[in-house]
């Protein structure tokens, strides 16, 4: 998935698999911060027992400094 991907994506959340294909990590990484110390992702997360979601548009807005 690409940033342009992710902005025509309908979804009001993503999983951690989108997140890190746009990233360039692992998405096991993700999880596994965002399950440590989510506040050094520096994007928003929901962890619900195993699942990692992220906020499809504050993630975006992240990336691109939009919102700011």
């Amino acid at each position: 998935m690409t940033l342009e991907e992710l902005k025509k994506d309908p979804r009001v959340l993503v999983d951690a698999t989108d997140v890190a294909k746009i990233l360039g990590v692992n998405a096991q990484s993700i999880r596994g911060q965002a399950h440590l110390d989510p506040a050094f992702l520096g994007f928003r997360v929901i962890v619900i027992g195993d699942r990692t979601l992220i906020p499809r548009k504050p993630f975006i807005e992240y990336l691109t400094g939009e919102g700011s």
